[in-house]
């Protein structure tokens, strides 16, 4: 079978188009068509990642984090919290990931979460179209990032929306998927609220751990964030025949402040620690937590964002679903008093979420100089 993308404004096959554009001409971006190119034997050439960056699939170690069980500390015993706070503290001073257990999302809700996902990305593309991520947005369908990026692209599809915590907000999330699929995504939408509510209240009581982890107290990063205004993602990577020529998510750095993320029990997240990269085998009880770049900005980067990827496989289609928390538009991200001395001067200038958001979205690709860079154009931008 010839290898075939979809244009985002057609619903049938159209071959590969080239990516490097003639004066004058206005091609539509190309879209990555799942149900064809989980077979291909042959990769198209924007997906093959350079020699340096491509997966090693085979003996990969596995990362030793934490796992910390959340029981005692929602159940208000404060040893627990204590004992809690240390094995964050700890795990964010050397990778910034860990694992929680007991965290008091019901488990129905996870299951739904992700069968509901698997009947998103197993329609039709057209279909799936109907929630088409547009340019410089970042909510909506994207099939892998060929509308932003011509090379080292991802192999997967993921669907992206905006949730907000703040008191007597509509329901959103259900809002938005009915908009954009129609009611009969009523339930649908009904779920990912849900779930999206919940993984607020989560992460709340995280940033309750990270505060007193780094001495400010429980109640600072908790009220930073009371009233966020998140992203959830749905990341879905089709088998590819090429697993060792790709990769599901590049290397990267999340840009936001804390992500909670659940896969499913096929695996693919790995890790680099010491120039090493290194894997975290699935628990489907447990969350996996990483601190994002927004946060490393919050604890004036004392807790780093560590580099992360995803890998794919020839057999079998992982999923993942992320929880983005980031705190609300207007919030300046400013790192307590208590985290800043003449031993720790100030290592970022103050910004909000969405003057990051446009950064990444706009004028630069996710990686481990993010937040340097972001801080080079602040300075510019104000100079």
């Amino acid at each position: 079978m010839a290898i075939e993308f979809i244009t985002s404004t057609q619903s049938m096959p159209q071959p590969l188009m080239n990516q490097n554009h003639k004066d004058g001409e206005n091609e539509p971006p190309l879209v990555f068509d799942a149900s064809l190119l989980r077979h291909q034997l042959h990769l198209p050439k924007q997906f093959i990642w350079p020699d340096e960056e491509k997966p090693c699939l085979n003996n990969v170690p596995e990362l030793v984090v934490p796992l910390i069980d959340l029981g005692g500390f929602l159940s208000g015993d404060p040893v627990a919290a204590i004992e809690a706070a240390r094995l964050v503290g700890e795990a964010c001073e050397k990778h910034g990931f860990f694992l929680v257990v007991n965290h008091g999302i019901d488990s129905k809700l996870i299951s739904h979460a992700h069968s509901y996902m698997d009947d998103f990305f197993e329609l039709p593309l057209s279909q799936k179209q109907r929630a088409q991520r547009k340019t410089g947005e970042h909510c909506g369908y994207a099939s892998s990032f060929t509308g932003r990026f011509s090379s080292k692209l991802p192999w997967k599809e993921t669907l992206s929306f905006q949730f907000s915590a703040e008191e007597n907000s509509p329901p959103i999330v259900k809002d938005y998927l009915c908009n954009k699929m129609g009611k009969d995504f009523e339930q649908f939408g009904n779920v990912y609220q849900e779930y999206c509510e919940a993984m607020s209240t989560l992460s709340l009581g995280i940033m309750e751990l990270l505060g007193m982890s780094l001495g400010v107290g429980k109640a600072c990063f908790r009220e930073f964030f009371e009233e966020n205004s998140s992203v959830m993602r749905l990341n879905y990577y089709p088998p590819c025949q090429k697993p060792d020529q790709t990769l599901g998510t590049g290397p990267h750095c999340d840009p936001t402040s804390l992500t909670i993320l659940h896969q499913d029990q096929v695996g693919g997240l790995q890790v680099c620690v010491d120039n090493e990269w290194h894997s975290i085998t699935p628990n489907f009880n447990a969350f996996v937590v990483n601190i994002g770049d927004t946060f490393m900005a919050l604890s004036n980067g004392r807790y780093k964002s560590c580099l992360h990827r995803a890998v794919v496989n020839s057999k079998t289609t992982r999923k993942s679903l992320a929880f983005f928390l980031c705190p609300r538009g207007e919030k300046v991200v400013s790192p307590p008093s208590e985290l800043v001395d003449d031993m720790n001067p100030r290592m970022y200038p103050d910004f909000t979420w969405p003057m990051l958001l446009e950064f990444t979205q706009k004028h630069y690709r996710a990686d481990t100089k993010t937040l340097e860079a972001f801080t080079n154009w602040v300075q510019q931008k104000r100079s």
